[in-house]
C-alpha cells in the first residue's frame, strides 16, 4: 500500500528499518504531525532547485534538507502526511523522499467576484492550498455580479459596484489593506497572488459607474444554457442596475470609447502595484456580445499596458486571436478534447514566446458537482465530474503540437455561482483539489504511483487528517475512507 502522500513525490524509497515513534501523548494525527516537525533537523543543499526538497525518516529521527524556505515548507507538508498511527500509538514510517515538481505554476483560481468571501475564507483557502503544494492564488476579482477591489485611483469602482452578489446575495469588497494583508498571508505559505481584472466582457459591474466605457447589452446564444440552470432570470441585466443573474457574454468595454485608455492605464497601475508577483490576469473569456476587432484592440491595449508595469500579462486562451506582448501567459480551460479552434488560439500564446496555464474545464473544473445528488455546483461542460475523472487527464497530452516545455502550469478555477461560504468551498474542493494537485506536482499519469487505483487509496487515508482540520470534503463513494 503505498504512503499517504498527495500528491505524489518524485522519488519514494521505503528504508528496510524500524519506523521512527512519535509520543503517545500525541492524541490525534495533527498532534504527532506537529511533534515530528517541530522535532526534525534541518539541513540545507545549495545544489537543490528552488522548490526541491529531500526527507529523511529513521528510528532516530527526520532530517529535512532543501535550498530555500520553499523548499523546506514542502518537506514539512509531506512529513505530516506521512504520520500514521497503529495499536502502539502514531509513527512516521522509515523512508527517504527526494522531491521537486514537475511544473513551476500550481495554482486554484477563487472567484470572489459571484459571490464575496471575507478574507478569514480566503485565508483558509490558502491555507488548503498550500498544504498540498500549490504556489499561486488566482482571484477572479472583477465581473458582472461585483467589483471587489478598493482603488485609490477609481474609488467609485467599488463604491457603486460591490453591494451585491449573485442571486441577490450580500455583497462586498476588499480595501487595499485587505488585499495587502491577503498577498503577505500568501507570501508566508509560498504563494503569489495572481489579481485578475476582467476584459472586456464580464463588466456589468464596472459600467455602473462608468457607462461612458460600456457597450449596450448583447443578448447571446450562451444564456440560454445558464438560464436553464438558473430558472427565472431576466434575460438581460437592466443599464445601471447591479446584476444578480448568472449569464455571460452580455457585457463588453467599448473599444472606440473616449478615456479608456488612461482608465485602463489608471486601474491596471494600481494591481500592479499592489500586487508583489509577475503575473496580472486580464480574462479575456466569454466576450460574446464584442466584435472580433473591438476585442482584439481591447485585450490588445490591456496587454500591453500589463507589460509595461512590468507583469507579465495572462488571459484566457480566447485572447489567444489579439496582439500580445511577445511572452505572454495564456489559461486554456477548454476541454480535454479541445474543440471549435480553442487549441489553435492557445497555441497563439507558445508561437508568441508565451507559455500555456492548462485548466481544462471537464476534468479540473471544481465548481462542478461530482454527481446528479452534489447539492451544489453546477452541470455544465459535459455534466458532473467525478473523482475519476478529475484524476484520469495527462497536462501534456491536453493541447496537441505544444512541448512540455511550454506548459507553464496547472490551475484549478473554482467559479462561485453556488458557493455562498466556506463550507460550500470545502465540498466543492475536497478531493479532487488532490486531482489537480497531483497533475501540477507529481510525474505524467502511468508512471509508478502515478495511477487512480494509488491516487485513491492515498486520499482516503487523508482523510482523518482533514477531519482533525475541520475541512468539510466530499465524502465520495468512489474513496475507500479510512
Amino acid at each position: 500500500m503505498p504512503l499517504a502522500v498527495l500528491p505524489w513525490p518524485a522519488s519514494v524509497s521505503p528504508l528496510d528499518a524500524p519506523p521512527l515513534r512519535l509520543s503517545p501523548a500525541a492524541a490525534t494525527r495533527s498532534a504527532a504531525a506537529a511533534q515530528v516537525v517541530a522535532e526534525a533537523e534541518r539541513r540545507v543543499d545549495p545544489t537543490l532547485a528552488a522548490e526541491a526538497y529531500a526527507l529523511r525518516v529513521t528510528a532516530a529521527g527526520a532530517t529535512r534538507t532543501a535550498a530555500t524556505e520553499a523548499g523546506f515548507f514542502y518537506a514539512k507538508q509531506t512529513l505530516r502526511q506521512l504520520v500514521d498511527a497503529d495499536a502502539e500509538g502514531p509513527f512516521v514510517p522509515a523512508v527517504e523522499i527526494r522531491d521537486e515538481p514537475r511544473f513551476a505554476y500550481r495554482g486554484v483560481m477563487l472567484d470572489v467576484a459571484r459571490h464575496f468571501h471575507p478574507v478569514s475564507t480566503i485565508e483558509a483557502v490558502i491555507d488548503r492550498t498550500a498544504a498540498l503544494k500549490f504556489n499561486a492564488l488566482h482571484l477572479h476579482l472583477t465581473d458582472d455580479q461585483g467589483w471587489r477591489l478598493a482603488l485609490d485611483r477609481h474609488p467609485e469602482l467599488a463604491a457603486e459596484g460591490s453591494a451585491t452578489s449573485i442571486l441577490g446575495d450580500p455583497g462586498g469588497f476588499y480595501t487595499r489593506d485587505d488585499y495587502m494583508r491577503i498577498v503577505e498571508y500568501a507570501a508566508e505559505r509560498h504563494l503569489i497572488v495572481v489579481p485578475a481584472f476582467d476584459l472586456p466582457g464580464h463588466t456589468h459591474a464596472l459600467s455602473l459607474s462608468h457607462p461612458e466605457l460600456s457597450a449596450e447589452p448583447v443578448l447571446s446564444d450562451h444564456m440560454s444554457e445558464v438560464h436553464a440552470m438558473f430558472p427565472g432570470q431576466r434575460e438581460l441585466p437592466a443599464r445601471g442596475v447591479p446584476y444578480i443573474g448568472a449569464a455571460v457574454g452580455f457585457s463588453s468595454l467599448r473599444a472606440d470609447a473616449p478615456g479608456l485608455e488612461p482608465f485602463l492605464r489608471e486601474v491596471l497601475g494600481e494591481i500592479a502595484e499592489l500586487t508583489p508577483g509577475p503575473y496580472l490576469h486580464i480574462g479575456g473569456d466569454e466576450a460574446l456580445g464584442t466584435s472580433r476587432e473591438d476585442f482584439r484592440a481591447v485585450v490588445g491595449l490591456a496587454t500591453r499596458i500589463v507589460a509595461e508595469t512590468g507583469k507579465t500579462p495572462v488571459a484566457w486562451h480566447e485572447a489567444g486571436d489579439a496582439p500580445l506582448p511577445r511572452g505572454s501567459v495564456g489559461q486554456y480551460w477548454g476541454f480535454v478534447a479541445p474543440a471549435d479552434g480553442a487549441d489553435e488560439k492557445a497555441r497563439a500564446f507558445v508561437a508568441n514566446g508565451g507559455s500555456l496555464i492548462l485548466s481544462p474545464a471537464d476534468a479540473i473544473y471544481l465548481d462542478r458537482k461530482y454527481d446528479e445528488s452534489t447539492p451544489i455546483g453546477l452541470r455544465w461542460a459535459n455534466g458532473p465530474t467525478s473523482v475519476e475523472r478529475s484524476y484520469r487527464w495527462e497536462p501534456a497530452d491536453v493541447i496537441a503540437g505544444v512541448p512540455e516545455e511550454a506548459i507553464l502550469g496547472v490551475e484549478a478555477p473554482l467559479w462561485t455561482e453556488t458557493v455562498r461560504d466556506l463550507a460550500a468551498i470545502d465540498l466543492l474542493l475536497f478531493p479532487r483539489i488532490c486531482s489537480a494537485a497531483e497533475a501540477a506536482w507529481s510525474r505524467p499519469v502511468g508512471t509508478p504511483e502515478r495511477t487512480w487505483e494509488s491516487f485513491r487509496s492515498r486520499v482516503g487515508r487523508l482523510g482523518p487528517l482533514w477531519d482533525e482540520a475541520g475541512i468539510g470534503y466530499h465524502r465520495s463513494p468512489e474513496i475507500d475512507w479510512a
